[in-house]
């Protein structure tokens, strides 16, 4: 008895298939917008600076900093080492998300392209930090943005471990408290593993044994944070 050819069968199942290949397409507008505080570097104005570009960085404040009142911004990080009189030889950024916001779900990058139009970013020396929600953040920006880059802040916050390969270049210092109850310190920790398995060589994490969630006032206040970031660039990768 012969038998049914192959190609015969392929061709019924086929044919008991109802499903077909299509597309989607739209085009969406909609309005961008993020308040932020700034702070430009002393000289910025100067004439004889009028073609200089200058470092940028980019603070991601914490849930509990939320909504439209800038001032808020001002109690952690970096705004807070502003207000308080410290002037950082960069463009400083600290944009608000508003409330009930998540940093990964606003427009940062798109942000972060208008302020290299707008101010004279040096683009080999863009820097990302954030706490908590920001340490999200950081996380989330650069590992969709790595090349964008030259070092990276994450503190108290949590990943994807998966997306640590595109990371594996990437300066970063990382900081968590060692009884931290609202992220816990195995969210840092995990990513951690994952890099130094990506082949990322240089990664640093500093653990305050003793500190619960609010590990940014420490990190923020160690001045070799501060040396070695502003050492990193593009240029010397």
């Amino acid at each position: 008895m012969p038998l049914a050819p192959a190609p015969a069968r392929a061709q019924d199942s086929a044919a008991r298939d109802p499903q077909t290949g299509q597309q989607y397409r739209e085009t969406v507008t909609r309005e961008l917008s993020l308040k932020y505080l700034l702070q430009l570097p002393e000289g910025y104005d100067a004439p004889e600076n009028a073609d200089k570009k200058w470092p940028l960085l980019v603070f991601l404040h914490g849930a509990g900093e939320r909504g439209d009142n800038l001032e808020l911004l001002k109690k952690h990080g970096p705004p807070k080492l502003i207000a308080a009189g410290r002037r950082f030889p960069a463009i400083v950024v600290s944009p608000q998300c508003p409330e009930n916001g998540w940093w990964p779900e606003e427009p940062v990058m798109e942000f972060l392209d208008s302020l290299e139009k707008t101010y004279r970013v040096d683009t080999d020396r863009v820097y990302l930090t954030g706490l908590s929600m920001g340490g999200y953040g950081t996380w989330a920006f650069a590992s969709r943005a790595p090349e964008r880059f030259a070092a990276a802040v994450p503190i108290c916050g949590g990943g994807v471990p998966y997306f640590m390969r595109k990371l594996k270049d990437l300066p970063l210092w990382i900081f968590h408290g060692g009884k931290d109850t609202a992220v816990p310190i195995e969210e840092s920790g995990r990513l951690v593993e994952a890099l130094k398995k990506a082949g990322n060589a240089t990664v640093q994490f500093t653990v305050y044994p003793e500190a619960g969630h609010d590990s940014w006032t420490a990190a923020y206040d160690t001045e070799a944070l501060w040396d070695w970031l502003f050492a990193q660039s593009l240029a010397k990768r």
